[in-house]
C-alpha cells in the first residue's frame, strides 16, 4: 500500500507517492532489533539513500543503527512499531526532502565539504537555499554525501545516442542516401575524439602540492565534524593537548589567534581561561599577566562566562602555589583588573558567594577573605566616580541662567561664571591703636 510523500497532503490523486515502511522485530533480551524490510524502495521513492532515513531514526530514538547494502538489511537497534517509525518519517521528509518553498519532494543535496554546509535545489520551482546543519544527521550526510547523478545521466545518455544511431542507421541503410550516412557518422568521430583524451594526472609539483592540499582541506573537515560529536571532558582535554604542544615547542607567545581558533573549532572558548591559567600561570603570575595579556584578551573580552571560568584557573594557581600567591591575592586580582581581563559586576558577583568547584571551601574562604580589601575598593571607587558625575551635573545645572530678551524670537541660555568671594578687609586690632 503506497501513501503520499508529503503526508499532509490529503489529496489522494498525488503524484508522488512512497510504499509505506514496513518494520519487523528480531531477536529478544539485549540483541532485540528492528529491521525495516523496504527502506530501499521508500529510499527511492524520497530519491535519497536508504542509509539516511535509518540513520535519522537512530538520532531521533537515540538508538544504534547498522546497513547492510549488499544484503538491503537497514536495521535500528531495539523494538520500534512501524506506525512509530512512519511518523518520524515525517519528520526526515519535512527537514531533508520537501522545498521549502514550493513543498514538493524534486530536491537534490549538494554537499560542499570544504565549507561543511549541504544545499538544497528543487527541480520542479527552481529554488536554491542552504539546510540548517544543527541536526545530528547532517554530519553523517557531510561524511556520506550523495553519489551525484551526473555519471548516471550521461551514462543514460550515451544509451540513448546508441540506440538512436542504430534506428538511423537501419533507415538510412534502406534509404541509401549520402547525406543520411555523414549524419550518422559525426556522432562516431566525436566518441573516438573522447576515447583518445588524455585522461592521466598531472604530475609536476605544482598539481601535486594542489591535490595534498585538498587532501589536507578534507581530512581538517572531517576531523572538525569528528572531534565535535565528542563529549565536553574530550574536547577540553584535545585543547589542553595542543595549548601544551605550543608551549612545549616554545611557540606560543605568538599563537594566541592559533589557540582562539582551535577553541571555537572544539567549541570550549568560555572554559579556554581555565586551561591557559593552568598552563601559563604559576608563582609569577603578575609578571606573566602581562605577558599573556593578549591571549587571555582574546577569550576574555566582553565574554562574562570565560571571565569567570579565568577566576576558577585563578583560584586553581593559587593552590599550586599558596604560600606564594595567597598573601597577594588583593594585587594579583588588581592586575587582572587593570589588564580589562575581569570587569567589575563579574568581580562583585564572585565575591558575594564562595564556592568550592575548583578549591575546597575552606582555601576558597581564605582567598575570599584575602580578596576583601581590593573588592572593598573597587566599590568605593565605583560610588565615587558615579558620585563626582552627580556633582558635575548639578554644577553645571546651577550655572546655567535663561536670559529673556523682548527683542528676541527664542530662549537664550547662557552660562554664567560664579561669583569669587572678594576677600574680606583684615580685623582691625583695637589694642593695637
Amino acid at each position: 500500500m503506497s501513501v503520499n510523500v508529503n503526508r499532509s497532503v490529503s489529496d489522494q490523486f498525488y503524484r508522488y507517492k512512497m510504499p509505506r515502511l514496513i518494520a519487523k522485530v528480531e531477536g529478544k533480551g539485549n540483541g532485540i532489533k528492528t529491521v525495516i524490510v523496504n527502506m530501499v524502495d521508500v529510499a527511492k521513492a524520497l530519491n535519497r539513500p536508504p542509509t539516511y532515513p535509518t540513520k535519522f531514526f537512530g538520532c531521533e530514538l537515540g538508538a544504534q543503527t547498522q546497513f547492510d547494502t549488499k544484503n538491503d538489511r537497514y536495521i535500528v537497534n531495539g523494538s520500534h512499531e512501524a506506525n512509530k517509525l512512519q511518523d518520524m518519517l515525517d519528520g526526515f521528509i519535512r527537514k531533508f526532502v520537501l522545498c521549502p518553498e514550493c513543498d514538493n519532494p524534486e530536491t537534490d543535496l549538494h554537499i560542499n565539504p570544504k565549507k561543511q554546509t549541504i544545499g538544497n535545489s528543487c527541480k520542479a520551482c527552481g529554488y536554491r537555499g542552504m539546510l540548517d546543519t544543527r541536526h545530528k544527521l547532517c554530519t553523517f550526510i557531510l561524511k556520506n554525501p550523495p553519489e551525484s547523478n551526473d555519471t548516471g545521466s550521461a551514462s543514460v545518455k550515451k544509451e540513448k545516442e546508441k540506440k538512436n544511431r542504430k534506428k538511423d542507421k537501419e533507415n538510412g541503410s534502406s534509404s541509401g542516401e549520402t547525406g543520411n550516412q555523414d549524419n550518422i557518422d559525426a556522432p562516431e568521430a566525436v566518441d573516438r575524439d573522447d576515447d583518445d583524451e588524455d585522461w592521466a594526472e598531472e604530475t609536476t609539483e605544482e598539481a601535486q602540492r594542489r591535490r595534498m592540499e585538498e587532501i589536507s582541506d578534507h581530512a581538517k573537515n572531517l576531523t572538525l565534524s569528528e572531534d565535535l560529536e565528542k563529549p565536553l571532558e574530550e574536547r577540553v582535554n584535545l585543547f589542553y593537548s595542543f595549548v601544551k604542544q605550543k608551549k612545549e615547542s616554545r611557540t606560543i607567545d605568538g599563537a594566541d589567534k592559533e589557540i582562539l581558533a582551535e577553541a571555537e573549532r572544539l567549541d570550549v572558548k568560555a572554559m579556554g581561561p581555565l586551561i591557559l591559567s593552568e598552563l601559563l600561570f604559576n608563582e609569577n603570575i603578575r609578571d606573566q599577566i602581562k605577558k599573556y595579556k593578549r591571549h587571555f584578551l582574546r577569550f576574555c573580552h566582553n565574554n562574562k562566562k570565560a571571565q569567570k571560568y579565568l577566576l576558577g584557573g585563578f583560584e586553581c594557581v593559587v593552590k599550586l602555589h599558596q604560600v606564594q600567591l595567597l598573601p597577594r591575592v588583593a594585587i594579583i586580582l588588581k592586575d587582572l583588573y587593570d589588564a580589562d581581563l575581569l570587569e567589575e559586576d563579574v568581580i562583585f558577583a564572585w565575591a558575594e558567594r564562595v564556592s568550592k568547584k575548583y578549591v575546597s571551601k575552606e582555601l576558597a574562604k581564605e582567598i575570599h577573605a584575602k580578596a576583601a580589601p581590593f573588592v572593598k575598593w573597587l566599590k568605593e571607587a565605583e560610588e565615587e566616580s558615579e558620585g563626582s558625575e552627580e556633582e558635575e551635573e548639578e554644577e553645571d545645572d546651577e550655572n546655567v541662567e535663561v536670559v529673556y530678551s523682548s527683542s528676541a524670537r527664542e530662549l537664550k541660555v547662557e552660562t554664567v561664571k560664579p561669583d569669587t568671594p572678594e576677600k574680606e578687609e583684615d580685623d582691625i586690632d583695637i589694642d593695637a591703636i
